[in-house]
């Protein structure tokens, strides 16, 4: 299957998909120096975004979590590329400095299922 998405920072990349229903709150939710979310009761808590590519609905929290987003990249921690159903200057900006690729898709719920996919600056194609 394959769906057409808004590029904020596009980018070709493949990879796993680790997907979410929770929003992500960056600056305290993550550690750069692990990849690791470390929000308490996050769905995700305890796993590495590190290789991989997130789906998440948004983010929540300050707009300090776009250096946390950079921070990521600098020590080899980031997501391959990030798919969100609503972006805001916290995501977007971090994605920017970063340099991660970033596509905003309404619905997110239609990966909910997918191990890989495939971005090719606006396309998301499930391959897996």
């Amino acid at each position: 299957m394959r769906f057409k998405a808004k590029p904020i920072f596009p980018g070709k990349v493949r990879g796993e998909v680790l997907y979410t229903e929770e929003p992500i709150t960056f600056l305290g939710g993550v550690d750069p120096e692990t990849g690791k979310i470390t929000e308490s009761g996050h769905e995700l808590e305890g796993k590495s975004l590190r290789g991989k590519i997130l789906v998440f609905p948004s983010a929540k929290g300050s707009t300090v979590g776009s250096y946390t987003i950079y921070g990521l990249k600098v020590h080899g921690n980031s997501p391959l590329a990030m798919i969100c159903s609503k972006t805001n200057p916290v995501i977007a900006i971090g994605a920017v400095m970063a340099k991660i690729p970033l596509l905003e898709f309404k619905d997110i719920e239609k990966l909910k299922k997918a191990r890989e996919v495939i971005i090719q600056e606006e396309w998301i194609e499930i391959v897996g």
